[in-house]
């Protein structure tokens, strides 16, 4: 993912209000954050705990979504719907987020479960175990991290009514 401004992050959400955005609080290190190995950049509002920002890069462009955490977490230990991380070593919880445009705004939403401090670009960069006898692992960490911008461009795509 390319490195985009306070401003760009800012401009680029698509089913935010004005004062939603007025509120958003960027990441503790947005200024010093690496981007080259991030898929997308996800965040916890420090003074809200129940709102996360996600921003994709989706045809060249940043485009960033307002998510709520459920209050209630899975009774059991839920795989995250876009990392598929198969070791868990973060928790997952649910998020939903109105849809963009005149959808949201008539109460439409979306959600999925995912990691909860958004870890999913480290997961999948991993290594996995090897599964047998000349097992590609990189080749199955390229299509893990395909999977992702795949699934994370997927959710995109349906929160602003492209899916």
């Amino acid at each position: 993912m390319r490195s985009f401004t306070d401003a760009q992050i800012r401009a680029s959400f698509v089913n935010a209000s004005r004062s939603e955005l007025k509120n958003l609080t960027l990441p503790a290190d947005f200024d010093a954050r690496d981007f080259s190995p991030l898929d997308y950049l996800g965040w916890r509002d420090p003074k809200l705990p129940n709102v996360a920002y996600v921003v994709a890069e989706i045809d060249d462009e940043a485009v960033g979504i307002l998510l709520r955490r459920a209050d209630a977490r899975p009774r059991s230990r839920a795989q995250c719907a876009w990392c598929a991380d198969v070791q868990l070593p973060n928790d997952v919880v649910f998020f939903s987020t109105k849809r963009a445009g005149a959808a949201g705004r008539r109460g439409d939403t979306v959600g999925t479960l995912i990691c909860e401090n958004f870890e999913c670009s480290q997961n999948v960069r991993r290594l996995p175990p090897s599964a047998y006898l000349g097992f590609d692992r990189e080749a199955a960490r390229d299509r893990r991290i395909e999977a992702l911008r795949q699934s994370v461009d997927g959710f995109v795509r349906d929160v602003r009514g492209e899916g």
